[in-house]
């Protein structure tokens, strides 16, 4: 019930979500590129990995999680030769920093909204092998979704603050499912790890914060 709730409240936003973008983009020209790759819509394909290689989706929603990502995808690159790169963002300055990491035949497209049918067509159109997801981006949405494609998705970096654990507990039965669908999670500290946890995240270990090797 609340997930049909969550879908319906997500598909009746989008034209305030078109609205926020024209408005937000009078200033950020950035956000009027595009736009309706938010909304599921792709002008560019799917990219082809070479020799057996992953497409491996990152999700980086703005400046610092994208500067984060780097270091891990240096990393991804090293150990899987080939690999392709599907970089998602939400705000334009994570799209401008983003596009100094794309190598050739990688795509960078915007974050899908959070609504069932966007979600679907994001996938179905790219069909990424893995995705991660930085941070603090849990989406039930974009979760959901991807547990019923098949995708596996991790969060890298992961940071769960006291007051972000109280708002996912207070609308528990909407995000502990989005927690517990993750294939695994990183966390930047033991406390956020414990508070992942307590979500019903896989914590897999605690490798610091990525932005301070950035």
């Amino acid at each position: 019930m609340i997930r049909a709730l969550y879908s319906l409240a997500t598909w009746l936003a989008q034209p305030l979500l078109r609205r926020k973008l024209r408005r937000r983009g009078q200033a950020e020209p950035g956000y009027l590129l595009a736009v309706e790759e938010r909304f599921g819509h792709y002008a560019v394909a799917r990219p082809q990995p070479e020799g057996g290689a992953p497409l491996v989706w990152v999700h980086a929603v703005s400046l610092g999680e994208t500067r984060a990502a780097a270091i891990l995808l240096a990393e991804l690159r090293r150990l899987q030769p080939g690999l392709r790169l599907l970089l998602t963002h939400g705000t334009a300055t994570g799209r401008e920093e983003g596009g100094r990491l794309l190598q050739p035949g990688d795509v960078q497209v915007w974050q899908p909204w959070d609504s069932p049918a966007v979600v679907r067509r994001f996938l179905q159109h790219f069909r990424p092998d893995v995705g991660v997801l930085m941070e603090t981006e849990v989406w039930p949405g974009l979760i959901h979704e991807a547990a019923a494609a098949g995708v596996p998705l991790a969060l890298a970096n992961a940071r769960l603050s006291e007051r972000s654990q109280r708002g996912a507990e207070r609308f528990g039965v909407l995000m502990k499912p989005a927690y517990a669908a993750l294939a695994a999670a990183w966390a930047q500290t033991e406390a956020d790890a414990a508070r992942l946890t307590s979500l019903g995240a896989p914590v897999a270990g605690v490798f610091g914060n990525l932005k301070f090797d950035a």
